[in-house]
């Protein structure tokens, strides 16, 4: 049995989803203590709770330790059951965290895969569903996962009752990726929208990033499409997702509005970040980063990419997946910079940064 501190480096959730997503894949049992001991509120939050009841659902896994506010979990594993998967997270937890969680289990097998998640899709600390569907997706293809998705209904904090639809295709096999340069920036797209709000505010998002942008980083000589969006969703909120699309890679931004907030600040926050990615160079921006080493983790041979921050997220996701897969990888860079991963998968007997 695989024995993880969950105190280890960032020590967050991720430590937790990455664990469930391996072993589900591996039907590799784990210990996990210390969970989540260094957030304000330690141990299992709802959201975790609703990953956990879904690998053990998909794994048929027996758990212990599963209740809120545990610090200590056990999971042991059977085989992946089914192909059609529904699952309500309630409230506003995150569809976007749970998929990733799940994704992973099923990469290689034979058969269409269906996932039908309900709870969060525009919410804090997590990936957006713009995010997945503009930059997480094309991405996964680039690797040789085919990944549909759409959106059925909005969730924002703190109502939720988003529906996000996502079918998986067999693959093959996984490519590796070697992006060292995004290239020239070709276009800036994205997505302004609100939800049972004025659409007004979703135009000042857009005026607002576009705005900062030509402030930030020059007049835009890139054609730009900013779709304003009046999102189907049970409760109220509002995004701004801005997109880079360059030459050999896609990156992503999202800012969320919430309760005395100001529309231009939702804008502003996203061109911010927008332009840190740009100023870079870059292939990858952080979050994409994060998301696609344990994917590369599984590719024969050696993956190499730049991204543009080292993030401890970063740092402590290889590691849990190492305990879990035996690889190397080094990262050229200190957290907060750019940086370049190197990930090698040809049986080597450990792993290192």
């Amino acid at each position: 049995m695989i024995e993880i501190d969950g105190s280890y480096g960032e020590g967050g959730g991720q430590i937790l989803r990455t664990a469930l997503s391996l072993a589900c894949l591996f039907q590799q049992p784990f210990r996990l203590f210390n969970l989540r001991k260094k957030r304000r509120k330690p141990g299992i939050m709802p959201q975790h709770l609703t990953a956990i009841h879904a690998a053990q659902h998909i794994s048929r896994a027996e758990v212990k330790g599963d209740k809120i506010g545990s610090m200590e979990m056990m999971f042991l594993p059977r085989s992946i059951r089914g192909d059609v998967f529904s699952f309500d997270i309630g409230t506003a937890g995150s569809t976007s965290l749970v998929l990733q969680t799940l994704l992973p289990a099923f990469v290689g097998m034979r058969q269409r895969t269906i996932f039908t998640l309900s709870g969060g899709t525009h919410v804090p600390f997590s990936p957006s569903y713009h995010y997945l569907s503009g930059v997480f997706v094309p991405l996964l293809e680039r690797l040789g996962v085919r990944l549909e998705l759409s959106i059925e209904s909005y969730g924002f904090y703190p109502k939720g009752g988003g529906v996000i639809r996502a079918t998986l295709y067999p693959t093959d096999r996984l490519n590796n990726l070697i992006l060292l340069d995004r290239g020239s920036l070709i276009r800036i797209t994205g997505h302004a929208g609100v939800g049972n709000l004025p659409l007004s505010i979703a135009e000042r998002q857009r005026k607002a990033a576009l705005d900062a942008l030509c402030s930030r980083i020059g007049p835009l000589i890139y054609p730009s499409d900013i779709e304003l969006i009046e999102a189907p969703t049970p409760g109220h909120g509002t995004f701004m997702h801005l997109q880079a699309e360059a030459e050999y890679a896609r990156a992503g931004f999202t800012s969320l509005g919430e309760r005395g907030k100001r529309a231009e600040t939702v804008g502003e926050e996203a061109a911010a970040e927008f332009a840190g990615y740009y100023a870079s160079k870059a292939a990858l921006d952080s979050h994409a980063a994060d998301q696609v080493v344990l994917y590369l983790s599984l590719c024969k041979g050696q993956s190499r990419f730049t991204t543009s921050s080292v993030t401890t997220h970063l740092i402590t996701n290889l590691w849990v997946i190492a305990l879990f897969r035996s690889f190397r990888y080094s990262i050229e860079g200190s957290p907060g910079e750019i940086g370049t991963i190197t990930i090698n998968n040809e049986r080597q007997p450990s792993a290192e940064y």
